[in-house]
């Protein structure tokens, strides 16, 4: 099953391990606690080989994301180069994994920690991380994602701006980032006040109306943690949720049991 043929929204179980055995056990927590998909941190892995990486996808028959954000489970940097984790995502699909998340700032760092180009968009306000303008590395992004289509698998592409933005440069952004052919979007924004979550939920349901590809969008700040659930009830493609908080998890990211529960509570009313 693609996961893009999954229910929406759906409900996905974060993993964050070090070992094989302790990322399949967090993947049957979260088989038993709902969740229809894992979004698995492969940078979190001490051997992200292609056989431990197998034993890892083999193990359940929930449809793995894999991604390498270059952060271990303590959030310090994994040391991973660009073509490092550009082998990993190829690695992943060959070990079956049926998509990788590759971030909007793939080939250009510079571009992760804040805007570097000409202002020349919507959403290029505000010294916004990990959005990339530049024809030749957008190119270069749009070759992987092809070779991930030819090899079987899916991408999502996620852009994490950090910085506030309204429903016009939200969607935008979405549909920027669409012409790179991915086959889900992800976008995490920022939320400090009440007026930023209500726009949001403006933004979500606008996205849903104008962008082709499926987005996954939802804020984070003071005041965002609401648009974890809300935003997929509105037209969102994935709850990104954790089955037992640890040292390493993030602690905005939803209880894996009670966005479950809501989510299928909620779907009763439409």
């Amino acid at each position: 099953m693609k996961l893009t043929d999954l229910p929406q929204p759906s409900v996905a179980g974060v993993v964050r391990e070090k070992t094989v055995v302790g990322a399949i056990a967090e993947i049957n927590n979260c088989l038993y606690g709902g969740a229809d998909m894992i979004d698995l941190h492969m940078s979190c892995l001490d051997d992200p080989s292609e056989e431990n990486l197998q034993k890892i996808i083999s193990s359940t028959s929930l449809p793995i994301l894999a991604l390498n954000y270059n952060n271990k489970c303590d959030w310090t940097n994994a040391g991973y180069s660009e073509e490092d984790r550009e082998e990993l995502f190829i690695r992943a699909i060959k070990a079956g994994a049926k998509g990788v998340d590759i971030q909007g700032y793939t080939y250009d760092l510079q571009s992760k920690g804040g805007y570097v180009g000409a202002d020349e968009y919507s959403f290029t306000k505000n010294n916004p991380k990990e959005i990339v303008t530049d024809k030749k590395i957008i190119q270069k992004q749009m070759d992987l994602i092809a070779r991930i289509h030819d090899m079987g698998g899916q991408v999502l592409l996620s852009c994490h701006p950090g910085v506030q933005m309204n429903t016009e440069q939200v969607v935008d952004l979405a549909l920027f980032l669409q012409e790179r052919n991915p086959d889900i979007i992800k976008i995490v924004t920022r939320a400090e006040t009440e007026d930023d979550l209500i726009e949001s939920f403006r933004a979500m349901i606008e996205l849903k109306k104008k962008v082709k590809t499926p987005v996954s969008y939802h804020t984070n700040g003071k005041a965002g943690k609401l648009s974890r659930i809300i935003n997929p009830i509105l037209g969102g493609q994935i709850a990104f949720c954790v089955d037992r908080y640890k040292e390493g998890s993030t602690m905005e990211q939803l209880d894996l049991k009670s966005a479950r529960r809501m989510v299928d509570d909620l779907k009763k009313l439409y």
